[in-house]
C-alpha cells in the first residue's frame, strides 16, 4: 500500500446520511445490519403501474431546518442539508467557517425536483402560468442543491454539481479528490442527493422496464443477485462526506475516520442505457482506482457493489469483478435494503463503506434467497459478516456507460 504519511495523503474526517434505513449515520448503519427492506406501498405513485418505493422514514424538514427554509426546498436539498450539518459536526468542523473560501461542496445529483416539475407542469397545462412558483427554476437546477449547503453553511470555496447518472455521487468524490489535491481547497464536503420517488421516474423507468414489477410484495422487490431478480426500486436520499488533506486533518487534530485512497472512472462507450455485457469499462475504472491507491488486488478486503438488482447490471458487474480480482472479495449491495437513490447512491454507499471499514463488518444484502448461479461472487447474506479488512472499494455505475470507483482504507 502508499505510504500514508505522503503530503497528497487525503482522509475522511465526517459523514453525514439520510436514507430510507434511518436519519443519521448510526440509524443508517443499525438498519443495514439488519437487511430489513425498506421498500412499501407509495402513496403518491397510486395507480401507476409500479406504486412502491423506499422513502426516508419520519422526516420532518421543518422540524429539521426551520419552516422558511424547508419550503424553499425540494426533498433532496433538505436531505442534503441535514446530512451535510451531520458530516460538519462529526467532522468537528465549527459555524461559522473560520476559512470559508477553502471549504468546498461537490454533490453528485442525477435529476432534480421532479414534485415541483410535476405540480408546476400541471398548472401550464391547466393554463395558469401565472399561478408557476417564482422558486420553480430555483429548485429544478440541480446546481442549487450543492448551492444551499454552501448557502446553510457559509463555505465560498468551489461549489459543483456532477451529474453522471447513477454514478453522479461516487464522481463528485473524485472532483472531490482532485480539487484537495491541486491545493484548490482544504476541506471538501462531498457525496451525493436525490429523491427519485415521483410519478414522473417511476413512469419512465417502468417503461424502459428497469423497474421492479413486484407489486404484491414490494418489501422483496430490491433482490441484488438473485436469480429472480427483475429491476430496481425507486429510493432517495443522501450521503455527505468531509474530505481533507491528512495534514490539514492532523493541525486542526481532527480523527480521520477512513484514508481516502484512490478514484478511477471510464466510460463504456457501449449503449446509451445497457452496460458493457463483459464489464469492460467498470473494470477499468476498478483497475485506475487500485492504481491511483498505491493498491493491489491482494489488499482489497471488501467491495460494496453497485448491485441495482437488474437483470444486465448486476451480471456485467460480476463480470467486471471477474476480469480484475482473480478471486474476488466478499461483496454486498446496500440496495437490497436501501433501493437505488440513483445520483444520491454513491455518496450514501461510500459513506456507508467507510462505516463498514470502521465497524470491520460488512452488511447482509437483503432479499437474497437464491443468488444467480451465473454469479460466482461471495455474496454476503443472511447476516452482517465480521471480518478483518485493511481496503476496501464502493463502486457506481450509470446510464450512457458512466462508471466510477472509490477506494478507502484504515487510517
Amino acid at each position: 500500500m502508499r505510504r500514508t504519511d505522503e503530503p497528497a495523503d487525503l482522509v475522511v474526517t465526517g459523514l453525514g446520511l439520510v436514507t430510507p434505513a434511518g436519519i443519521g449515520a448510526e440509524a443508517t448503519w443499525r438498519g443495514l445490519l439488519t437487511a430489513r427492506p425498506t421498500a412499501g406501498s407509495d402513496p403518491l405513485l397510486a395507480g401507476l403501474p409500479v406504486d412502491f418505493s423506499c422513502r426516508v422514514p419520519g422526516f420532518d424538514g421543518a422540524g429539521l431546518l426551520g419552516r422558511r427554509l424547508a419550503a424553499r426546498l425540494d426533498r433532496a436539498g433538505m436531505y442534503a442539508l441535514v446530512a451535510a450539518r451531520e458530516a460538519m459536526t462529526d467532522a468537528g468542523l465549527d459555524s461559522p467557517l473560520r476559512d470559508a473560501s477553502r471549504v468546498a461542496v461537490v454533490l453528485g445529483v442525477g435529476t432534480c425536483s421532479f414534485d415541483t416539475y410535476e405540480a408546476e407542469f400541471a398548472k401550464l397545462a391547466r393554463g395558469r402560468p401565472d399561478k408557476v412558483s417564482p422558486l420553480a427554476v430555483i429548485r429544478s437546477v440541480p446546481s442549487m442543491i450543492p448551492a444551499e449547503v454552501a448557502l446553510d453553511l457559509g463555505a465560498r470555496g468551489p461549489n459543483l454539481a456532477v451529474s453522471t447518472a447513477c454514478a453522479s455521487g461516487t464522481s463528485a468524490l473524485g472532483v472531490a479528490q482532485d480539487l484537495l489535491r491541486g491545493g484548490r481547497c482544504d476541506v471538501v464536503l462531498a457525496g451525493g442527493a436525490e429523491s427519485v420517488c415521483a410519478r414522473v421516474p417511476a413512469t419512465c423507468f417502468h417503461q424502459m422496464q428497469a423497474l421492479s414489477r413486484r407489486r404484491h410484495d414490494p418489501a422483496a422487490a430490491s433482490r441484488p443477485f438473485d436469480r429472480d431478480r427483475d429491476g430496481f426500486v425507486l429510493s432517495e436520499g443522501a450521503g455527505i462526506l468531509v474530505l481533507e488533506r491528512a495534514a490539514h486533518a492532523r493541525a486542526r487534530g481532527a480523527r480521520p475516520r477512513a484514508r481516502f485512497a484512490g478514484y478511477g472512472a471510464s466510460c463504456d462507450a457501449h449503449h446509451p442505457a445497457m452496460p458493457h455485457p463483459e464489464g469492460r469499462g467498470a473494470a477499468d475504472a476498478i483497475r485506475a482506482a487500485l492504481a491511483d491507491g498505491g493498491l493491489s488486488c491482494r489488499d482489497i478486503g471488501h467491495v460494496n457493489a453497485h448491485g441495482t438488482a437488474t437483470r444486465q447490471n448486476d451480471l456485467a458487474e460480476y463480470e467486471a469483478l471477474r476480469r480484475v480480482f482473480a478471486d474476488p472479495p466478499p461483496v454486498t449491495s446496500l440496495k437490497g435494503t436501501l433501493g437505488h437513490a440513483v445520483g444520491g447512491a454513491g455518496g450514501i454507499e461510500a459513506a456507508c463503506t467507510v462505516l463498514t471499514l470502521e465497524h470491520q463488518m460488512v452488511p447482509p444484502t437483503a432479499n437474497l434467497d437464491d443468488q444467480d448461479p451465473a454469479i460466482r461472487l461471495d455474496v454476503v447474506r443472511d447476516a452482517p459478516r465480521a471480518m478483518a479488512m485493511s481496503a476496501a472499494i464502493s463502486s457506481s455505475f450509470g446510464f450512457g456507460g458512466q462508471n466510477a470507483v472509490v477506494a478507502f482504507t484504515v487510517p
